[in-house]
């Protein structure tokens, strides 16, 4: 049974995220609240987690999962980026945007997609996801929470727990979210590349 954390979508407590982090560990999947919508998170080292991840969302190999990072420094241990990428990411981050972009040794390859060797990869604007990444100790593989054979991210986390009570070790209540994904821009071409529309302004990116 899913344990639900209710935080303060501002000033989430510590003692709570450190919970939530410590279920992550032991390969629990956790629901949590981010600047476009609910995600679902996963350690990036847990293959066992990432299968499960997949499996309840209903998503092949070749979909993108998206890597949670702190900050710019994080997203260039596990993304090869130049410099014209760096100030794209610069100018970007934190925000509602996931990146594609050439991953590097340190991704598994399980997780990149398999034949571009690529990964997503974001800096959400959200103290909650922040916390959970800082108390996680490392990035989060994560998926936008979309109910199989459905359009609509979920937004209310006791809808999230009563759905999933048996297949989450965690749902972490910080409110209503945004009911859109996240913009993705995939960064590996010449030009940035606008995959999927959702949250964000993109004139401020000088993409509209």
């Amino acid at each position: 049974m899913a344990q639900s954390f209710v935080v303060h979508p501002q000033n989430p407590q510590p003692r709570l995220l450190k919970q939530a982090g410590e279920l992550l560990a032991k390969g629990g999947l956790v629901a949590v609240p981010t600047d476009s919508s609910y995600a679902l998170v996963a350690r990036l080292d847990d293959k066992t987690a990432a299968d499960s991840l997949r499996r309840l969302r209903g998503l092949d190999e070749r979909h993108h999962l998206t890597l949670l990072c702190r900050d710019l420094a994080e997203i260039g241990h596990f993304a090869r980026v130049d410099n014209r990428q760096y100030r794209f990411l610069k100018m970007a981050t934190p925000g509602p945007w996931t990146f594609i972009l050439e991953a590097t040794r340190e991704v598994p390859r399980r997780v990149s997609h398999p034949s571009r060797k690529t990964i997503g990869i974001r800096v959400p604007d959200h103290p909650v996801a922040l916390g959970l990444i800082e108390h996680a100790g490392s990035p989060l593989i994560s998926t936008t929470l979309i109910p199989q054979d459905e359009d609509e991210p979920l937004n209310d986390a006791e809808e999230i727990l009563s759905r999933y009570a048996n297949q989450l070790a965690a749902v972490i209540d910080g409110g209503p979210c945004p009911l859109q994904p996240t913009t993705v821009i995939d960064l590996t071409g010449p030009e940035p590349e606008v995959v999927r529309r959702g949250q964000g302004d993109l004139s401020a990116l000088g993409l509209d």
